[in-house]
């Protein structure tokens, strides 16, 4: 995958290498709704396949092939043909053929065209179907299956159409200079009944984006690149329900998980992403408010999701309970960055489901299993039901309901123990352990699921919760995060590289995601680790350099050398939604920006540091209204643009 070029504009895609052509094999071609419309386009010029000179992307939706093809007309070396393709992934396609010869040339062009209407799943699987025969229709071709149809038409119209070998044709007169254009393009159509509703695209032909043109600027020229491909990423994964067309939220990542919402990314992303604004956060809590459980039963108030690998150590957990302890968090945040009111009380009862579900889960325990009930108390699960708890209190006492005290009172018991009963000592000065199992053994593995226990939340007045750490353990797990059994030189590993089981792209054994790396790195900051937050941080924004600075969703967390670059996962998704989103936290906590808009301020502390050295950021967005902040290499914050009657701090 890391190969291919994929454009993205939700529901469609079009996915080939980086020579452009479709081939047919893989996961080639144009699709729609997980789909396969299209999956051969190869072009021939002059009876040959250009050869490919160069193969980019231009925005997240679009890519640019350019090859050149050797004529009778070409004296020496150099070719006078150029076959430029320009290819959009809503199903457009301009093949522009251009001459530099001396005299007018006459070149036959070829498209071959064909597809099995295959499932993505199935494809992904190497479960696709024969090619399918094609009838001629308009100016093109089109293909059928049970329930479904794809049609190509041309323009212009091609001087022949060969049905039965899938070929469009056309004999183009080439002046000196001149260059001739061909578009294609590609369409779904349902026979006999309209088109059926579906997920649509937010991106360049549809919907404004929930946020602002943010931008960013500074000493290192690949923030700004990181900052631009992140957020063409984000725009491209946006998808709405036609039932609710206001509410917009991210699919998880292409190609694998363009389909199903995945509630705990989609949350986590809205979370790293509310220094853009809260529109996409309130969008994502309302469509999960409408899948949260209702009725009696041990599951009322969750939010349900499906169980996902966990590692060798580990069962599989379920995302349905990292999920329903985000919600209330992700209101309670969005809240401090200017969520207005009234859309705060109607997900406030949503919110009191998740937290009334973390208490009923727990009873007379104090830890919460993962997958429940029976599984084993993660350390990451304690951490996120903590965070929960502290910033549901905090929401729940702001609007007058009851059962703050009570969250409090669970989780002040959640800290008193857990310092305890998840710690290992040893002579490096100890460790969190990965989680404890229902009879008291311990799982004493170190990895990146540590990272939030140092992930506390936004409180009032520009504070951060507290954390289920002393301060002795707080700085030894800070230094664990920084030191080389974790941190790869290019960012956080899954599992440290000396633990049993270690597999560097082992996706929760090894190898380094993004949005967990982000997630270190703001708590690092947050209790004032500065030197291993530089360090990840650095780490993330060199590898975004070997990836175009479009960040897959994890890649192989072999250990840095000089010279070397960070290797592929093969099955990651690029873009995903949580490294497009981690890549916006990763930069964002740069500048420190802290607010409680319903306190009327904000405050602004970057690190001391300057990781990044001078750094600007317009456009972002506190209280609904643009928010603008200069850091100076002497790590000074100065608020160039704020809402009007905003109280600044420092």
């Amino acid at each position: 995958m890391h190969e291919s070029l994929i454009c993205v504009a939700l529901p469609a895609l079009a996915i080939s290498r980086a020579h452009g052509q479709l081939t047919g094999h893989g996961l080639d071609g144009f699709y729609r709704s997980g789909r396969r419309l299209l999956g051969t386009c190869r072009v021939r010029v002059a009876g040959v396949e250009p050869l490919p000179v160069q193969g980019r992307m231009v925005s997240a939706d679009r890519a640019r092939f350019v090859g050149t093809v050797r004529t009778p007309a070409d004296a020496g070396p150099d070719p006078a043909v150029t076959v430029e393709r320009l290819r959009d992934a809503e199903g457009v396609e301009r093949i522009v053929v251009r001459s530099s010869a001396a005299q007018e040339l006459t070149l036959p062009v070829e498209v071959a065209l064909g597809t099995d209407l295959a499932e993505l799943a199935a494809i992904a699987a190497g479960a696709a179907g024969p090619e399918l025969p094609a009838d001629v229709h308009a100016s093109g071709l089109r293909w059928s299956a049970p329930g479904t149809q794809a049609v190509v038409t041309a323009d212009p119209a091609p001087d022949d159409v060969l049905a039965s070998a899938g070929l469009l044709c056309w004999e183009i007169r080439l002046p000196p200079g001149g260059s001739r254009s061909i578009e294609l393009r590609v369409r779904p159509e349902l026979p006999g009944r309209p088109q059926a509703p579906e997920s649509a695209a937010l991106g360049r032909g549809g919907a404004a984006p929930p946020w602002g043109e943010a931008e960013a600027a500074g000493d290192d020229p690949r923030v700004a690149a990181l900052l631009a491909t992140a957020l063409g990423d984000l725009r491209a994964l946006l998808v709405r329900d036609p039932v609710h067309p206001g509410d917009a939220h991210l699919a998880a990542g292409i190609p694998w998980r363009c389909g199903q919402l995945a509630p705990a990314e989609a949350l986590w992303a809205a979370r790293m992403t509310l220094p853009l604004g809260v529109r996409l956060a309130a969008g994502t809590l309302r469509t999960l408010a409408r899948t949260q459980i209702a009725g009696p039963g041990p599951d009322s108030g969750r939010i349900p999701g499906a169980l996902r690998h966990s590692g060798a150590h580990l069962p599989p957990g379920c995302t349905g309970v990292e999920a329903t302890l985000l919600f209330p968090v992700v209101l309670a945040e969005a809240r401090r960055w200017g969520l207005p009111e009234q859309e705060i009380e109607a997900l406030l009862p949503a919110a009191e489901r998740c937290l009334e579900w973390l208490r009923a889960a727990t009873g007379d325990r104090v830890y919460l299993a993962d997958p429940a009930p029976g599984g084993p108390y993660r350390c990451e699960v304690q951490a996120h039901a903590h965070r929960a708890a502290s910033l549901g209190a905090d929401l729940l006492e702001a609007y007058g309901r009851p059962g703050a005290e009570g969250l409090r009172e669970w989780a002040a018991a959640l800290r008193r123990r857990f310092r305890e009963d998840f710690w290992s000592d040893d002579r490096g000065g100890g460790r969190p352990v990965a989680a404890r199992t229902a009879d008291g053994r311990l799982i004493p593995h170190l990895g990146c699921a540590a990272a939030h226990l140092l992930d506390t939340g936004l409180l009032g007045s520009g504070e951060y919760g507290p954390g289920l750490l002393d301060r002795v353990q707080t700085e030894q797990l800070a230094r664990l995060l920084g030191g080389p059994a974790l941190d790869s030189g290019w960012g956080l590993r899954s599992l440290g590289a000396k633990e049993p089981g270690h597999n560097p792209f082992g996706h929760r054994g090894g190898a380094v995601r993004v949005h967990e790396t982000a997630v270190a790195v703001a708590g690092l900051m947050a209790a004032g680790y500065e030197k291993e937050a530089a360090g990840l941080l650095r780490g993330v924004l060199d590898a975004s350099e070997s990836f175009g600075h479009r960040l897959p969703e994890m890649y192989a967390g072999d250990q840095r050398t000089t010279g070397g670059a960070p290797l592929p996962h093969p099955a990651a998704c690029r873009p995903a939604a949580v490294a497009a989103a981690g890549a916006v936290q990763l930069l964002t906590v740069a500048a420190g920006v802290r607010p409680d808009v319903p306190a009327g301020g904000v405050t602004v502390r970057p690190p001391r540091s300057v990781p990044l050295g001078e750094l600007r950021f317009t456009g972002l967005r506190v209280a609904e209204r643009p928010f603008s902040v200069r850091i100076s290499r002497l790590g000074l914050g100065m608020v160039e643009e704020a809402a009007a009657g905003l109280q600044l701090g420092v």
